[in-house]
């Protein structure tokens, strides 16, 4: 159902429609109350029911009322309507979130919020109004979350949505920015910094994402590492001194993110707005439509470029944006964490929430709307964090409220049975909710496909690429459902477990940030283009952060060329690695944020491939062939930190999966491949290549050898060549065997790498 948004133009907040079929009709959108009272304006499911909507979100105790003042055009008896829903009627016949509506102060018998699962009109009762004004408030009666998202009044007939309010404002950028997470803020501060006029526009009324009040998860990763040392400068501006998810609002810092972006003069921000429509020209996005989740006022943003840090790839969605949702089968992507077939499962959104101690014993309800607990089942504990994780057998995109009521359900029965019934209920006596949040923080949902889709062994092998970015130095985190909790609530677990592959830190490629086939929607945050395995090390807010400051830098170089963001791959890529060497951060001292860093193995791997990598020649030597000789690779041992984990780039131009043998030599010196007291060989290795194939072949070596030098040694096979390297490592050399004799040529190498620890 598609809801329009209004406004009346007034400080009334509604507006007045006659129309024949319903006689007189005063329609109020709740979101638009002079006085909200208690109740809070929630906007996180739009796309799905159309409108924001307010909610008592009173934690157990019944919030003030949301007030507003209507103009009553003639006299007569009306009937009063309530668009709402009862969200626990997909777990109980019961209602948890019941208000009744009160008209001049006089309220109505009606308990609304009750009835089925969709949202649907419900009748609060008849009144008889004079001509002139009337105040409506809403009023809730049990503060466990009751929603109204709209309020009408009619004289006859069925409530009627008042006609689609046209676009009345137009905003034109060099770049806009949809989504204010920390990725999207980044981005914004990024470009416009280097020049660019940046609209950015964010839903919730304030910056920052899951690292907001709303949310409370920390921000996690390193920053200020890998090719570019400076990428994460902008991160450590806005990213809040202290750590800790579930912590006193305080904590993370909305204001500091707030006041970054006002002093960008560049940056024109538009809070508490919507992006829900998309127009195109060709394969480009010419516009993004927003409304206003508050005054319903639809703003036409348009500009050259586009960046989707959205979180759910909304924009690209509504783009036609080629995308991926759940995980990837083993067979489609070779990694090793996917699982066998391909599913829908996700990483799951988060309900936190936490307790304080009072001073007397303080009482929770019960009721039976709520899941039951026994000793058997229940959760003890004084806090909900990361791992109260709901919706991961669920699709995160079109069941989201669902998913997010479940989190509060199953966080509002357990604290119940915990106080009331429990065998350590006296434990609990004295403490109550301080906060339990109402905007879920997502993990996943759409992830949108670059011209590079990262993967599992991009990062474990440390696959070097010419586009190498921004650093990923969590290690590889997926959550899966908790086994005993999954047991005891079968298809709606609500607990989670995750498991950490650590992995030194990755240079990710740019192409990961920008849309295939969208030709100028740049992407940063949870959305880029990776696998769901390797969204596990992407996912965490310094890294996202570090993305938006390399998308800013593209789009300065969009810019300055007029190209789009794949022609900076193609044509002006040296520009960006400028843009990256050199940073745009301020300079000036920042708090430390030295919490959350992750788990990445220390330091960078001394491999003989650089952070940048070892390449490809490109011309007609890129390639030497095995059918009739053996060839050989040489460099000093220091300099890989685990030569019992390499890779050779290989091709088989033949028609059959080829088979050969490669083993590895330490040495004392280069010269003692061809044999002497100084040589020790180590564990050989048999690997295969699929006919017409080409790329990297991880060989199963053992340990490392003794010796100051260390040969590789790829023996003959029909139809294979090994890569030839467009560089070289210190004191690099490679060789070929005819017959007996070893020939060296110094100074050049056949391509090899190292995988990083695990």
């Amino acid at each position: 159902m598609n809801k329009h948004l209004f406004t009346s133009g007034v400080a009334l907040c509604a507006a007045l429609w006659m129309r024949p079929a319903v006689g007189v009709q005063i329609f109020v959108e709740a979101e638009q109350f002079e006085n909200r009272g208690g109740w809070v304006n929630d906007s996180q499911f739009m796309d799905l029911m159309g409108s924001p909507f307010l909610l008592a979100h009173g934690m157990g105790r019944p919030v003030a009322d949301a007030t507003t003042t209507v103009s009553v055009p003639e006299d007569g008896v009306y009937s009063v309507y309530a668009r709402t829903r009862n969200w626990t009627a997909p777990w109980s016949s019961h209602a948890a979130g019941v208000f009744r509506i009160a008209v001049d102060g006089a309220e109505l018998a009606q308990d609304l919020g009750t009835g089925s699962a969709g949202w649907q009109w419900q009748k609060a009762g008849e009144v008889s109004l004079k001509k002139g004004s009337a105040t409506l408030a809403l009023r809730d009666k049990t503060g466990f979350d009751g929603r109204c998202d709209a309020i009408s009044l009619v004289t006859s007939g069925w409530p009627e949505r008042p006609a689609a309010k046209p676009v009345t404002r137009e905003v034109q950028a060099d770049l806009v920015v949809c989504g204010g997470g920390i990725a999207g803020t980044c981005a914004a501060i990024s470009a416009a910094r280097l020049g660019l006029n940046v609209a950015l526009v964010q839903d919730r009324p304030m910056l920052g994402g899951a690292n907001s009040s709303e949310v409370r998860v920390h921000l996690g990763g390193f920053i200020n590492l890998g090719p570019y040392p400076r990428l994460g400068d902008v991160v450590a501006e806005i990213g809040p001194a202290k750590g800790g998810n579930a912590r006193p609002a305080s904590n993370y810092e909305d204001q500091r993110k707030l006041d970054v972006v006002a002093e960008e003069k560049n940056i024109h921000l538009y809070l508490n707005t919507r992006v829900n429509a998309v127009q195109k020209d060709g394969d480009a996005i010419a516009a993004v439509v927003g409304v206003d989740t508050v005054s319903g006022v639809r703003t036409r943003f348009s500009a050259p470029l586009f960046v989707d840090c959205t979180g759910d790839a909304v924009v690209g969605a509504l783009a036609g944006a080629a995308f991926r949702q759940g995980r990837e089968s083993k067979g489609e992507t070779g990694e090793e964490m996917a699982p066998d077939a391909a599913d829908r499962m996700t990483m799951g959104s988060s309900i936190q929430w936490y307790t304080r101690e009072t001073a007397e014993p303080s009482a929770f309800p019960a009721h039976p709307w709520m899941i039951a607990f026994n000793e058997q089942n229940c959760e003890y504990g004084t806090r909900g964090d990361w791992d109260w994780e709901t919706g991961m057998m669920r699709d995160q995109i079109t069941e989201f409220e669902r998913i997010r009521d479940y989190g509060m359900l199953v966080a509002y029965s357990n604290w119940s049975y915990l106080k009331n019934a429990s065998a350590k209920k006296e434990q609990f006596a004295k403490r109550e909710f301080e906060w339990v949040a109402f905007v879920a923080g997502k993990r996943e949902s759409r992830r949108l496909l670059g011209d590079h889709v990262l993967t599992q062994q991009d990062v474990f092998e440390f696959r070097p690429y010419p586009d190498a970015s921004f650093a990923t130095t969590w290690a590889i985190d997926l959550h899966y459902p908790m086994p005993k909790n999954t047991k005891n609530y079968p298809g709606e677990p609500f607990r989670s477990i995750c498991t950490h592959n650590r992995h030194y830190a990755y240079p990710v490629p740019y192409r990961c940030l920008y849309s295939k086939n969208v030709s100028n929607l740049f992407m940063a945050g949870r959305n880029i283009s990776v696998t769901h395995v390797a969204l596990g090390t992407v996912r965490v807010m310094r890294t996202t952060g570090m993305m938006g400051e390399v998308v800013g830098m593209a789009a300065r170089v969009c810019k300055t060329h007029g190209c789009r963001p794949r022609g900076v791959y193609e044509n002006h890529l040296e520009e960006l690695k400028e843009l990256m060497k050199k940073g745009v951060g301020t300079g000036k001292p920042q708090p430390p944020q030295n919490y959350n860093v992750g788990s990445m193995i220390p330091g960078v791997p001394k491999a003989p491939v650089p952070v940048d990598g070892l390449t490809l020649a490109r011309d007609d030597k890129a390639f030497h062939g095995l059918d009739s000789f053996a060839r050989a690779v040489c460099f000093r041992s220091a300099e890989a930190q685990d030569r019992g984990r390499a890779s050779i780039y290989l091709r088989n131009a033949g028609a059959e999966e080829a088979v050969l043998t490669v083993k590895g030599f330490g040495v004392g010196r280069p010269e003692s491949l061809a044999g002497g007291k100084d040589r020790s060989g180590y564990a050989a290795a048999i690997v295969k290549i699929g006919a017409g194939s080409q790329g990297w072949v991880d060989l199963p070596f053992g340990a490392a050898p003794k010796g100051d030098w260390t040969w590789i040694v790829a023996y003959p096979a029909k139809g294979v060549s090994w890569g030839v390297a467009s560089e070289t490592t210190k004191d690099g050399r490679r060789a070929w065997k005819n017959g007996q004799k070893w020939t060296h040529v110094a100074g050049e190498q056949y391509l090899f790498r190292f995988a990083p620890a695990r």
